[in-house]
């Protein structure tokens, strides 16, 4: 068996085995948006891109909840699912949502933004995000920042930081240490993904990227990629070790 297959089946292993520390209770659903709560604070949202290469991808963005308050972390795919989302938000569970998030600036991650403009809510990303954001064309962020940020919903913190170029050149993660949960974005797969989009990557960078997130963030318990489902450490492994002397 090849070194990389190896390593696959025993983080499939290690996955099976770390099943129960990733439970999800799915909270709410209908054809365009799915909801699942991961933890005491952190919510998964999800919803649905159709692509021309990949057909329709399953798209997971993060919520954190805490004391009547809500951040957002990638809009869902489009403006109806977003609104849906901001309804289910500030309607059904009568929260304040202080602000959205975009870890980067594909689509997947901005798609929805006007629905958040449009209802007077923050929104963030990096500098890079916002710059590479209004070159494509795409809905951009309002409020930039450099290579961190620290957000609150209630009591709960959310550290977003850019830890290197993988996905494109402006991916960040987002961690809320209290719940221990990571949501990587598009850098980090699900395992058994294949490579995905390359066309913005950091072929070269991206191994190293993932190597400082584990470093940076070493009590991390569950993971949230992109696309696909959700894990533990086991997801940064397999993302490690698939860009590992690419170029």
């Amino acid at each position: 068996m090849k070194p990389f297959l190896a390593n696959t089946f025993l983080l499939f292993l290690f996955s099976i085995l770390n099943v129960f520390a990733q439970e999800t209770t799915k909270i709410y659903g209908s054809e365009s948006l799915q909801i699942e709560q991961i933890s005491a604070n952190t919510f998964v949202h999800i919803s649905y891109l159709n692509t021309n290469d990949f057909g329709k991808v399953s798209c997971n963005g993060m919520i954190v909840i805490n004391d009547g308050e809500a951040l957002v972390f990638d809009t869902p795919a489009n403006e109806e699912a977003s609104l849906e989302l901001i309804n289910w938000l500030e309607k059904d569970q009568h929260l304040k949502v202080k602000g959205v998030v975009a870890t980067h600036f594909h689509w997947d991650c901005l798609g929805g933004l006007n629905a958040f403009h449009e209802k007077g809510i923050p929104s963030y990303g990096s500098d890079k995000t916002i710059e590479l954001a209004k070159a494509s064309g795409y809905p951009t962020p309002k409020n930039g920042f450099k290579n961190k940020l620290n957000l609150q919903a209630g009591t709960v913190t959310v550290v977003n930081q850019f830890l290197g170029e993988g996905h494109t050149k402006d991916n960040f993660v987002s961690y809320v240490p209290s719940d221990k949960v990571l949501f990587g974005g598009c850098m980090i797969k699900e395992l058994g993904a294949g490579n995905g989009f390359l066309g913005d990557a950091n072929i070269e960078a991206w191994s190293a990227t993932v190597f400082n997130v584990k470093s940076k963030f070493p009590e991390i318990r569950i993971v949230i990629p992109g696309h696909g489902k959700i894990g533990g450490t086991e997801l940064l492994d397999y993302t490690e070790e698939m860009f590992r002397g690419r170029n």
